[in-house]
Formats: C-alpha cells, sequence, structure tokens
C-alpha cells in the first residue's frame, strides 16, 4: 500500500525524527518524493509529494519561510530536511512557519540517503499498484465466469454491484433490464453516473451506477462484457422468433389438428387453454430492425415471433391490459427509431381463437394509426383466418378491370369507388372529397358497373366491392 509520512517514521533504519506539530497530516499517503534544493520548488511539484531538501540555499529565516509556504501551496504532504551538511539542525523559522500551515516537518539524520526514502516510497506505490492489479484481474474472472456459467446479466451486474458496493441499473430505452434499487429513485435523477454500452445498433443501452462508489477499471471491463452479452441476446432473440413463427403461421393458416396446434404452441411458451391476444407491429420502412428489437419491460414474458415480415407478441391477457401494453410497445419502438404501426387483436381461448386474435391484429393495423384497436367480428378478418377461401383471386377478379382502365386513361375509378364506400355511398361526399362535379361522380359509378358487373348503389354488390378493397389493402401490407 502506499506509505504515509507516519509510517516512513516507524522504520528504524531511516532514523527520521518528528519536527512538526501538524498532528492532523501525518496520515497521508505519499505519492512521491521530491528532492530539491531551489528556493522555490513549486513549479516542479504536482501534490501529494514529500520534499527531502538539505537546505543549502535557505540561508536565512525570511527564505526558510518563504520555502514552506511554497511547499504548503503546491499541495506536498510534508518536509524532509536533510541535517548535518548545511545546517546542524532544522532551523526553528522553518519550523514555526511550517506548524503555522499545518505542514508536517521530519529531520533526516546526515547518515540517511535521500534516495533510501525514495526507493521505499517507491516500493510502496508499486505493491499497491500491483496489488489493485491483482484485484482488478480477480474481478475479471468473477464478472467472466458470473457470464460465462449461465447467470447472464443478472449474475454478472449482480456481483458488480457486490465489487463496487453499491446499486447497479442497466436500460435499454424504457425498459429496465436490470434493477438491484427496486423501488429506488430513477437513475435520471440526480446521485447516479451513467455508461453508456456499444452494441453496434440502435439499443441505447446505459448501466447507471449509485454514487458513491470506487472504480478500479472494473466498470470498462463491465461494459464490454453487457456489450458481448446483449449482442448474444439479439441473435439469440432473432433464433427463438424465427421458431416461434414457424409454429405460428402453422397454426394461423389451419394445417395443424386442434391437439397438435396446442401441443407445438405449448412449445414455444403459448397456453392455449387460457386467453390470449396477439399484438401485431409492423414497419415496411424498419421491419430487420422490428424483428430484432428488444421489447419494454411489461411484454418481458410475452412470446415473440416474426410472421412475414412483422414483429407478433403473444399475451396472457383477458383483452382488459391489451391497449396499454400496446401503447407501451409503440412508446418503446419510437424510441428506438423504428416507427411502427400496432394492431391489437381480441382476448381468446384455444388455437382457433389464436388465429382470430391475429388476424383481427393484422385487420386492425391497417387502419394505419400507432395504436389501433381491434374491429370485433370483422368480417375481413373471419375470411381471412380461412385459407380455403381464394381472397385474393376474388379481389383481382373485381377490381383489375378498374386498375386497367385507370392505367389507360387515368380515370380515378378505384380512387371514387374507395370514396364512395368510405362515404357511406354519398355522390356528394365524393364530389366534395375528389374535387368533382356530382355528374362526374355519376359518370365514373356507370363505369365501375360496365367494368366490374357489380353495382356500386346495391348493398350485395357493395359488399363484394368493398371486401375486394380490403383485401386488396390487406394484401399490399402482408404480401403472400
Amino acid at each position: 500500500m502506499a506509505i504515509s509520512l507516519a509510517a516512513l517514521l516507524g522504520v528504524p533504519s531511516l532514523r527520521l525524527t518528528k519536527t512538526g506539530v501538524a498532528e492532523t497530516t501525518w496520515h497521508h499517503d505519499i505519492r512521491w518524493v521530491a528532492v530539491t534544493e531551489q528556493e522555490d520548488p513549486q513549479r516542479f511539484l504536482n501534490g501529494g509529494e514529500l520534499v527531502l531538501t538539505t537546505g543549502m540555499r535557505l540561508k536565512t529565516a525570511p527564505e526558510q519561510r518563504r520555502f514552506v509556504r511554497q511547499v504548503q501551496r503546491a499541495g506536498a504532504v510534508g518536509i524532509g530536511f536533510g541535517v548535518g551538511l548545511t545546517h546542524d539542525a532544522v532551523p526553528p523559522a522553518l519550523v514555526a512557519e511550517a506548524n503555522r500551515w499545518g505542514l508536517p516537518v521530519v529531520a533526516v539524520p546526515y547518515e540517511t540517503p535521500f534516495i533510501a526514502i525514495g526507493k521505499l516510497v517507491a516500493d510502496a506505490q508499486s505493491a499497491d499498484h500491483y496489488a489493485k492489479l491483482e484485484r482488478l484481474i480477480a474481478g475479471h474472472q468473477v464478472l467472466a465466469r458470473a457470464l460465462l456459467t449461465g447467470g447472464g446479466l443478472t449474475e454478472l451486474l449482480k456481483h458488480l454491484g457486490s465489487m463496487l458496493r453499491t446499486d447497479i441499473i442497466l436500460t435499454q430505452f424504457t425498459a429496465e433490464l436490470y434493477n438491484s434499487a427496486a423501488g429506488g429513485p430513477s437513475p435520471s435523477t440526480d446521485g447516479w453516473a451513467s455508461y453508456p454500452v456499444p452494441t453496434g445498433r440502435r439499443d441505447a443501452c446505459t448501466l447507471w451506477i449509485r454514487h458513491p462508489f470506487e472504480d478500479s477499471g472494473i466498470v470498462g471491463y463491465a461494459q464490454n462484457l453487457i456489450s458481448v452479452e446483449l449482442n448474444n441476446m439479439v441473435k439469440q432473440r432473432q433464433s427463438q422468433r424465427a421458431l416461434a413463427g414457424q409454429v405460428l403461421e402453422d397454426v394461423i393458416h389451419g394445417t395443424l389438428e386442434p391437439t397438435e396446434a396446442t401441443r407445438r404452441l405449448a412449445g414455444i411458451g403459448v397456453n392455449s387453454t387460457r386467453k390470449n391476444v396477439v399484438l401485431l407491429a409492423e414497419s415496411a420502412a424498419h421491419a430487420a430492425s422490428l424483428a430484432s428489437s428488444s421489447l419494454p419491460q411489461p411484454l418481458r414474458t410475452a412470446v415473440t415471433a416474426v410472421v412475414g415480415q412483422d414483429l407478433v407478441a403473444v399475451v396472457h391477457d383477458d383483452g382488459s391490459g391489451a391497449t396499454a401494453l400496446a401503447r407501451g410497445l409503440s412508446d418503446h419502438l419510437a424510441e428506438a427509431g423504428i416507427h411502427a404501426t400496432i394492431g391489437i387483436g381480441g382476448a381468446y381461448t384455444k388455437p382457433n381463437g389464436l388465429r382470430w386474435s391475429y388476424f383481427e391484429a393484422r385487420d386492425a393495423a391497417s387502419h394505419g394509426l400507432p395504436v389501433n384497436e381491434p374491429e370485433r367480428l370483422s368480417l375481413t378478418s373471419l375470411l381471412l383466418a380461412s385459407e380455403d377461401v381464394p381472397l385474393a383471386d376474388m379481389a383481382n377478379e373485381s377490381l383489375n378491370p378498374l386498375r386497367q382502365f385507370d392505367a389507360a386513361h387515368g380515370a380515378g375509378l378505384i380512387a371514387t369507388l374507395e370514396s364512395y364506400l368510405g362515404n357511406n355511398g354519398s355522390v356528394a361526399a365524393v364530389a366534395e372529397d375528389l374535387t368533382l362535379h356530382r355528374n362526374t361522380v355519376r359518370y365514373r359509378l356507370a363505369q365501375i358497373t360496365e367494368l366490374t358487373g357489380y353495382d356500386p348503389a346495391q348493398t350485395a354488390d357493395r359488399v363484394q366491392l368493398w371486401l375486394a378493397l380490403a383485401v386488396q389493402r390487406l394484401g399490399a401490407r402482408h404480401p403472400g
């Protein structure tokens, strides 16, 4: 360990004698030894030194007092005055001035070379450095062992907190991955040090450590280990979601018998005997990031999967908490820079109920709001849930003539049809919506009837055209 002036006095071979009376500062650690015969050594000192001198140039009392003041201002821990060469004893003026400023003074006999004191201090510093290095290496081993033996982030951070003797929190955007100060203050408040954890992704992980603590270098190593583990977690998440996605796609497509579907869902953690809600997140611009994104804390127990390009979360819920969960997911993704649309399905039991919830969520997401509630008993969702119904073919048969005519003549028949159905068959509303004359709207509706064989003014035909547009919209968002 670093050695103090009091400890030096206890070394018999040095034969040092206490001369000053500054009792409170004798136990300060000596950082280094500075030997000087300068009248003003202040500019050569950094603080924490034991200044050794024989006082060769300190002939008068004013010079001696000035020397003490300069050493004290530089932050030295004390003066070792060599006697028997220039001065037979430590000058009284120097001792008096040192006592005035609380600066310790020891007499160094002629027989004790200054280098012996310097070597002793250097050896103590070296031993202290090696001891810290050994503790750091041991700490590295403890953290790495905690991570590699299956404990994961929780064990690593638990050991880090024990080493630093303080609380640890690890956050990832809105989610808390670990918190040893449960119920404590937010880490964004004063009293916490923050350390970013780089992972090569926009996942903004931060390690928070509550003051006071002493960092011997272990925090930097912990940051690297956390970064490695978070990247491993992303890879595991991608693999697990791909596997769960295969199961959900089989269930959604209705290719499994109910018993087999129940068994396979249980294999990925979905208990289909209880009510489950499907949350579906879609993002055309950030599909790749969405597939590997972390989830907010309330969704940590959800089973997640990638179905097509969408992120699906299956949550055990009776439907009462689904909206809050969806909003939390939307906020979490937005903070990660992923602009997604969230669709919420209903709460149902059994594999067929899960299919139904999925198609409700998919239909709801097509509405385009950040968070979209399901439309109960959605006819479109009902038809989408049946793989036996050739919806795409039916939609194309109805709409292809309009698309081809629009492409050839720029007639805007599809837009007119969408506006007409969206405005409940009001010609006046369509004219205002599209800035057209009412007669133009009527002419276009007549063209739609002629080209498709369906009259938008007739209820049965209107339903057929509405379904065709709905299937087209969903098909564009979810190809294949």
